[in-house]
């Protein structure tokens, strides 16, 4: 996996900055563009329902439920 990559985003009428791999910050792109929004409106989503994880833990998870779920639903599962 490739190093962490530092990006600044303004959430909340706040600027703040996010490390994650190229792998993440790939999928967050995806997802959003899947869902017809902006990768700061996604992150924005993320940062207001991560409780005490931080941003970056709370992106990972995020990725990793999203594809979870696109798994679980080509399997039949719920």
């Amino acid at each position: 996996m490739s190093a962490e990559r530092k990006r600044s985003l303004s959430i909340a009428g706040h600027r703040t900055s996010v490390s994650l791999e190229d792998a993440f910050w790939d999928a967050l792109k995806q997802i959003a563009a899947a869902e017809g929004r902006s990768v700061t409106a996604l992150v924005a989503q993320v940062d207001s329902t991560r409780g005490d994880t931080s941003l970056s833990s709370a992106l990972r998870l995020h990725v990793l439920d999203h594809y979870r779920r696109l798994v679980d639903g080509s399997n039949g599962t719920t």
